[in-house]
């Protein structure tokens, strides 16, 4: 699975938070890893220089192996925390989603007979 990085400039210790973010979600996401291609996390500070509470914000992007990419938010006072919160939003929602797949799959039709 690759993990790709972006941020804006506001968001301070790039290669930092970027190495802390991705060990973060390896860690949380480690059971799906098979079936991802790529995670891509989009980190951004709203408001800029001015503080103000939840204005970080964490976009994840999971691609699924086969399958439609499924997307999330986190919002949360700093970046490790709104990363967080994407992960483990993105967990339940892939969780749901593989989930589902296996309650649905069904051994082959039998070839119809005439």
């Amino acid at each position: 699975m690759q993990v790709q990085f972006n941020s804006d400039s506001s968001v301070m210790g790039t290669d930092n938070v970027a190495e802390r973010i991705e060990a973060q979600l390896r860690h949380r996401l480690a059971r799906f890893e098979d079936r991802l291609t790529r995670l891509e996390v989009h980190v951004s500070d709203v408001n800029g220089a001015k503080h103000g509470a939840d204005d970080k914000h964490c976009t994840i992007e999971a691609r699924i192996r086969g399958g439609r990419p499924i997307g999330v938010t986190g919002k949360a006072a700093d970046v490790d925390a709104a990363a967080r919160v994407a992960g483990n939003t993105l967990a339940q929602r892939l969780e749901r989603h593989f989930g589902k797949a296996e309650r649905h799959k069904h051994d082959p039709s039998p070839d119809k007979v005439i």
